[in-house]
């Protein structure tokens, strides 16, 4: 007699037996990108605000970002996949997103992508750039702001004096 082995569980339905499904939609929105930095999540750079049973809350970097439709698209897509279905999307604008939320983790994937963070707890003088950013690229904190508009409205084109090359650095807020 032949034994059948039943067909594997799908993730939604193992996370939902044996953990909150708040943890397992945080797992899996820890693996959708930011549109425009796919070298971090939107958990990572803060986007991804509360997770609820019924609706996960999220903030764009700033308001009027062209990718904030994008993400949408992106989270619904994987909350769908993984037997969310039902969970909602809900943006809002208040408070505004801050680079303080900004995990740590974000921060060195942005690091080795080549874009330098931001302080975390930026000062009034870190708001406009003016404190010094470290070239992601050498370590070198002689580096120099070009221009307000970098590669995206969120961030400001550098160049480190060091080593000559130009990076991007996220505009503290």
């Amino acid at each position: 007699m032949a034994h059948h082995r039943p067909p594997a569980p799908s993730p939604a339905s193992t996370a939902h037996a044996g953990e909150a499904p708040a943890v397992h939609m945080r797992a899996t929105l820890a693996n959708v990108p930011d549109p425009e930095i796919p070298a971090v999540s939107v958990i990572d750079l803060g986007i991804v605000r509360e997770i609820h049973a019924d609706r996960v809350v999220i903030t764009p970097t700033y308001t009027g970002c062209p990718a904030t439709i994008a993400i949408e698209q992106s989270i619904r897509t994987a909350l769908d996949a993984n037997g969310f279905a039902d969970v909602a999307i809900e943006t809002t604008l208040s408070p505004p997103w801050s680079t303080d939320w900004i995990s740590d983790e974000g921060r060195e994937k942005l690091r080795a992508y080549g874009i330098a963070p931001p302080p975390r707890g930026a000062a009034a003088a870190s708001l406009k750039n003016q404190t010094a950013a470290e070239c992601p690229r050498c370590g070198s904190s002689n580096t120099e702001e070009l221009s307000r508009f970098g590669s995206t409205p969120c961030k400001a084109l550098w160049r480190c004096k060091a080593c000559a090359e130009p990076f991007d650095r996220f505009k503290c807020h």
